[in-house]
């Protein structure tokens, strides 16, 4: 292609130009390293002298013609597009700024907290991978004890560490790692996430948020128990609320019971398990079990949460849909 040519084909193609690509595009098209401008430059080496001073001269003069109408139309395109396309109604109401929004779980565990703390119920955490011997032995749950079937455990994939990991089926673990550091009386709570693998559906997940307590001294009973449970529960669905209590079987605990309270349809529903702090659990942490007694308690978050909010599906709170969290 001649100066010629490239100046025509230049022009023809200016005159298109309508955006700040299409100028870039022209500009890497004709003045750029392999450009139709370019490829005449470098092909001046192979010309005679004289020739060679005259169409290098011409070169030149042409890209500084294409380099100033380049220049031109991009101060004209970039001041174009600063303009503002719309005039801004200052009497239109602003619009709202959308924020985050809690998820109702998060929300309810927090209000949970919060009465226990008024209580001086402590708030501690543990890791949700665990080994064997915190999950299950220390709670008076050994290898071949039939009440191990009642937890359907995620274990992990055995590697060169000798201990066997799974991921936590309650939050028990936790009491056992306090206990192991510190020594009666003290009350705490610890709630977190907990797995079971089992089949999902409107009321069960593969993984859901619990809350345990445990409360130990000298003179602890079942009596302490009753009041701070019946306490808690007043505070969380009002002071009308109606309790049964039941004689149940926790390994870690003895004597067990079961909490039921009174639905707004007549129905009892089973919201927690408890008892005192069994003798065995005292010999795992190296406590006399004759100078301390307590109590445990646990339940699931979700459940309460479902009660209270009324919600029919546990997965809603894992779903992530804003429809069902824009509501709280």
């Amino acid at each position: 292609m001649t100066l010629e040519q490239i100046k025509k084909s230049f022009l023809t193609d200016f005159q298109t130009v309508k955006d700040l690509k299409s100028l870039e595009f022209s500009r890497i098209k004709y003045l750029g390293r392999k450009g139709e401008l370019s490829k005449i430059l470098r092909a001046l080496k192979d010309l005679p002298l004289q020739k060679r001073k005259k169409i290098g001269n011409q070169a030149n003069i042409l890209r500084k013609e294409i380099e100033k109408l380049l220049d031109e139309k991009f101060q004209k395109l970039q001041t174009t597009n600063h303009k503002p396309q719309t005039t801004i109604d200052v009497t239109r109401p602003g619009e709202k700024a959308s924020v985050g929004h809690l998820n109702p779980l998060m929300k309810f565990e927090e209000e949970v907290i919060k009465i226990f703390t008024s209580m001086n119920f402590s708030v501690v955490e543990g890791p949700e991978i665990e080994n064997e011997y915190y999950n299950f032995d220390a709670l008076n749950i050994p290898p071949d004890h039939p009440a191990r079937e009642m937890w359907d455990t995620f274990w992990l994939k055995e590697s060169k560490n000798t201990e066997k990991l799974l991921l936590r089926t309650h939050t028990s673990p936790v009491q056992i790692r306090y206990m192991e550091k510190y020594n009666p009386p003290f009350a705490i709570i610890a709630p977190g996430r907990v797995f079971r693998h089992e089949a999902t559906d409107a009321s069960h997940e593969i993984n859901f948020d619990q809350l345990e307590g445990l409360m130990l001294g000298k003179d602890i009973s079942l009596a302490n128990f009753k009041f701070v449970v019946e306490e808690f529960f007043k505070k969380l669905f009002g002071p009308k609320i109606q309790f049964r209590f039941t004689p149940s079987y926790f390994p870690f605990v003895e004597p067990g019971v079961e909490v039921h309270i009174k639905l707004d349809n007549g129905k009892w529903l089973e919201v927690a398990g408890a008892g005192m702090v069994h003798k065995k659990v005292f010999e795992a942490v190296k406590y006399n079990p004759y100078e301390w007694q307590g109590f445990a308690f646990g339940f699931g978050l979700n459940r309460l949460a479902m009660i209270k909010y009324k919600i029919p599906d546990v997965r809603l709170f894992y779903s992530g849909d804003l429809r069902f969290i824009k509501q709280f």
